[in-house]
C-alpha cells in the first residue's frame, strides 16, 4: 500500500524505518521529511497547516493510510478534516480527533480530564489572562517548588519550576503577558512532585489497547541533569524500576481509566497515547499527557518493536487491537542526541555532517538534517539521534558513544551520561 507519514524529526525517520521494514508498504512518502527519511522514501514538501493541500496530494498519489507524527496537525483538527470529508473518510489515518488532541493541547483540559475520572495526577488551578490577581494572591500560600505550566502547545518549553514564590510571580506575569504566545493565554500553576519520571505508550483504537515497551528520557541539555529544558537528549528503554507491581499500578489506575475515559465521553481516538509520568515512592502519577509518540523515546522505543507495524496500525483503524499480541525485543535500547552547539538556544544551521558512512552496530535516526549539493548539513537543533541495542544497558550506551564519536560537524555537542541515574542496574 501507499502510505504517508506527517513529520520531519527523528521519530518520523524512526517510524519510516520501521513502515519500510513492513512487507504491506509499497510507496513510503514523507512530509516534509529530512535527509534520513529520503534514505526509505519520498520526501514530499507539504505544507503541515495546509490541509486541503494534504487532501490533495493523498488523493492524487493513492493514499491507502496516513499516519501523523507530531502533536500540531493533530491539535488543529486533521483527523477531523478527514472523517468530515467525503473523499478521504474512508482513508485510514492514525491519530485522534481534535477533541482527543486536547489532552495534550490544553493542560487544563488534561487536569480536568485527569479529575474527572480519577487518574492521579498533582494538585493544580489554572489561571487565564484576566485572573493575574487571583494568581498571584494563590500562590502567596502556595508550597514551592511550585511548577508553571503553559496551558496549550510551546514546543516541550512551557513548563517552568519555581523555587520560591517570588520567582513564580514574575515568571506567572510573564506568561499571561505572552511569553509563550498564546499558549500561555492560560496557564497552570501544579503541585510539585518529587520522584524519577518515565515515559509509556499505548497504541489505541478508542476501545482497546496495546502496550508499548517503556522508556525513560533525559530533557536537560547539561550531564547530570543540569541546565535548560531541551527536546530531549537521550532515552533508554527499558526502564530498570518499572517492575510487573509498577506496571500493574501503571494499567489499573491510568491507563485503563483513561481509555474508558475516552470511551465514555465518546472521544474519536485512533492512535498513541504517551503518559508521562513520575513514580513518588512506589506510585505512578501523570506529569502529563501528549497524543503521539515521544521524540526521542521513539527512537528507542521502536527498534524494540518485533511486530509488523503497518499490521498494528491497520488494526487500531479496523478496532481489533483486541485481537493483536504485540511481540517486543527483550533487549536494552539506548538513544543518544548529537545536538546543534547553543542548542537549545541560538545556533547555525547548514553545518557538513561527516562520518555517517563509518558508524558500526548503531542505527542513526535523522531530526534535523536537510541534503545540500551531495551532503548531510545540519538543519535544525537536535540533528542525529544514535540508537544501539545490546543485552544490557551499559553496552547499548558504549555502542552509542563510540558512534557519536565517529560523526562530526561543527559545533557538535552531546551527554555522555544518559541513564546516569539507572547506574545501580547496570550489569
Amino acid at each position: 500500500m501507499n502510505i504517508l507519514l506527517i513529520g520531519s524529526g527523528g521519530r518520523e525517520h524512526a517510524l519510516a524505518d520501521k513502515i519500510t521494514s513492513s512487507p504491506h508498504c509499497s510507496q513510503l512518502y514523507i512530509a516534509p521529511g529530512n535527509a534520513g527519511t529520503s534514505l526509505l522514501g519520498k520526501n514530499v514538501p507539504l505544507d503541515l497547516k495546509d490541509f486541503n493541500a494534504i487532501k490533495s496530494f493523498v488523493l492524487d498519489s493513492n493514499i491507502q493510510l496516513v499516519i501523523v507524527g507530531p502533536e500540531a496537525p493533530l491539535v488543529e483538527g486533521i483527523v477531523d478534516f478527514f472523517a468530515d470529508d467525503d473523499l478521504l473518510k474512508t482513508i485510514p489515518i492514525i491519530g485522534p480527533s481534535k477533541q482527543g488532541a486536547m489532552l495534550e493541547g490544553s493542560k487544563a483540559y488534561a487536569k480536568e480530564f485527569m479529575q474527572k475520572h480519577d487518574i492521579p495526577t498533582a494538585g493544580y488551578k489554572a489561571f487565564e489572562k484576566d485572573g493575574l490577581e487571583k494568581a498571584l494572591t494563590y500562590l502567596d500560600s502556595h508550597p514551592v517548588p511550585v511548577v508553571l505550566k503553559a496551558d496549550g502547545l510551546a514546543a516541550g518549553k512551557g513548563v517552568v519550576i519555581c523555587s520560591t514564590i517570588d520567582e513564580a510571580k514574575a515568571e506567572i506575569k510573564e506568561m499571561l503577558s505572552g511569553k509563550f504566545g498564546d499558549a500561555s493565554a492560560t496557564v497552570v500553576v501544579e503541585q510539585f512532585l518529587s520522584g524519577i519520571e518515565f515515559s509509556v505508550f499505548v497504541l489505541t483504537d478508542g476501545e482497546d489497547y496495546v502496550l508499548l515497551p517503556e522508556a525513560k528520557d533525559y530533557k536537560r541539555i547539561g550531564e547530570g541533569d543540569t541546565g535548560l529544558n531541551t527536546g530531549g537528549m537521550g532515552a533508554i528503554s527499558p526502564v530498570s524500576f518499572v517492575d510487573e507491581t509498577m506496571w500493574n499500578k501503571v494499567k489499573s489506575r491510568i491507563i485503563d481509566p483513561t481509555v474508558r475515559g475516552i470511551k465514555e465521553e465518546n472521544i474519536p481516538y485512533t492512535g498513541f497515547i504517551f503518559f508521562g509520568l513520575i513514580n513518588v515512592d512506589g506510585d505512578p502519577y501523570v506529569i502529563e499527557y501528549n497524543c503521539r509518540l515521544g521524540d526521542p523515546e521513539t527512537e528507542v522505543i521502536l527498534p524494540r518493536i518485533q511486530s509488523d507495524f503497518v499490521e498494528l496500525m491497520m488494526a487500531a483503524w479496523n478496532k481489533q487491537l483486541r485481537n493483536i499480541e504485540i511481540k517486543i525485543d527483550p533487549r536494552t535500547a539506548a538513544t543518544i542526541m548529537l545536538v546543534s552547539g547553543g542548542y537549545p538556544g541560538e545556533f547555525n544551521k547548514g553545518k557538513t555532517i561527516l562520518g555517517l558512512d563509518h558508524v558500526d552496530g548503531s542505527r542513526i535516526y535523522h531530526a534535523g538534517t536537510n541534503n545540500y549539493n551531495g551532503s548531510v548539513i545540519t538543519s535544525g537543533g537536535r540533528v542525529l539521534a544514535v540508537t544501539s541495542l545490546a543485552s544490557n544497558m551499559q553496552r547499548a550506551i558504549d555502542k552509542c558513544l563510540v558512534n557519536a564519536e565517529r560523526i562530526q560537524y561543527e559545533g557538535k555537542y552531546y551527554r555522555k551520561d544518559i541513564g546516569f541515574d539507572l547506574e545501580n542496574v547496570r550489569a
